[in-house]
């Protein structure tokens, strides 16, 4: 059904008569009255009758009346849905307990008046692709991992370095260090199941194990972080590493957390994750700018003298 002849059927019935709703629709008495004529052709019945006074509704027309109503409702909501600016900010975060959900929950708090669509996205592939369609105006992603090239359109900003620690069980062998040397945790196993190949963590964690000589096992399924806390917590030959960032927290002065768990600091280099901020340079969502802004005033700096993240962490 043309939405411009139920426009005009919804005009005319409120006007009263065809030349009012012609003015305020700017259009010709003629235009109207021929929309007016193809819509009661389309519907089969009549749904003005002409009068000394104008055009005065017929029963049928009183019936259509509430549902042109609603079309043109639904068509307003379908066209905000997707208006620049009058759409939520859509953002992917990739996992529900990342350092980028506590982000984006901070500028929700700092901006509740800017409508966010927070999705989960697990390719990097993906997210660039969203992004490149205009159905994701931004992702947080560690960029440029080898094999995840990054198109010359999408531009990126690092933003946020995550400390990791050591996460331990009570009975493991360093759960009572107050820290340890990156090189020091050679040796020991590190237990980290989801590291999916192809993905920018696994390249991150790939360069961390071949740089300081670590034993990085990803075997298993992954059933999720209380299942990981649970094994770790149960057999004192594994550890994993934790962003300080993430969830769930646990004490970060080495008391013992839910479990046992303890949080070891890792130093000398200290290994950050890179999380960088993605977006289409085309991109001109109003919010955008602001979510950028808020980045760059409140998330901890990067490139810290002692620290180490991947040779093809952006320096920007």
């Amino acid at each position: 059904m043309d939405l411009d002849t139920v426009r005009t059927f919804v005009a005319a019935a409120d006007a009263g008569r065809f030349q009012e709703a012609a003015a305020e629709l700017s259009l010709t008495q003629q235009a109207v009255s021929k929309r007016i004529a193809a819509l009661e052709r389309s519907l089969g019945v009549r749904l003005f009758t002409r009068t000394p006074r104008g055009a005065e509704l017929t029963v049928d027309g009183q019936a259509f009346l509430p549902h042109a109503r609603e079309l043109l409702r639904v068509a307003e909501r379908a066209a905000a849905s997707v208006r620049t600016g009058g759409r939520p900010l859509r953002v992917d975060i990739i996992a529900s307990r990342s350092a980028a959900s506590g982000v984006m929950r901070a500028f929700h708090r700092a901006h509740p008046a800017i409508a966010l669509d927070v999705v989960m996205l697990f390719g990097f592939g993906e997210a660039v692709d969203a992004i490149r369609s205009g159905s994701l105006d931004a992702s947080f992603r560690a960029v440029a991992a080898p094999g995840l090239p990054l198109p010359e359109d999408i531009a990126c900003a690092r933003v946020l370095d995550e400390p990791l620690q050591l996460l331990t069980g009570p009975a493991h062998a360093l759960a009572e260090a107050p820290s340890v040397p990156l090189a020091g945790l050679a040796g020991h196993r590190i237990w980290m199941p989801g590291l999916a190949p192809g993905t920018e963590w696994a390249a991150y964690y790939d360069d961390l194990a071949t740089a300081f000589g670590l034993t990085i096992e990803a075997t298993g399924p992954n059933f999720g972080s209380d299942a990981l806390l649970d094994t770790i917590a149960d057999t004192p030959a594994l550890a994993t590493f934790m962003g300080a960032f993430s969830l769930p927290r646990l004490p970060q002065d080495g008391t013992p957390g839910q479990r046992g768990l303890r949080l070891v600091p890792v130093t000398d280099p200290a290994p950050v994750y890179p999380h960088a901020l993605l977006w289409h340079r085309d991109n001109p969502h109003p919010a955008l700018p602001l979510l950028r802004a808020h980045l760059a005033a409140t998330t901890p700096g990067h490139g810290s003298p002692g620290t180490w993240t991947p040779p093809w962490t952006p320096a920007e």
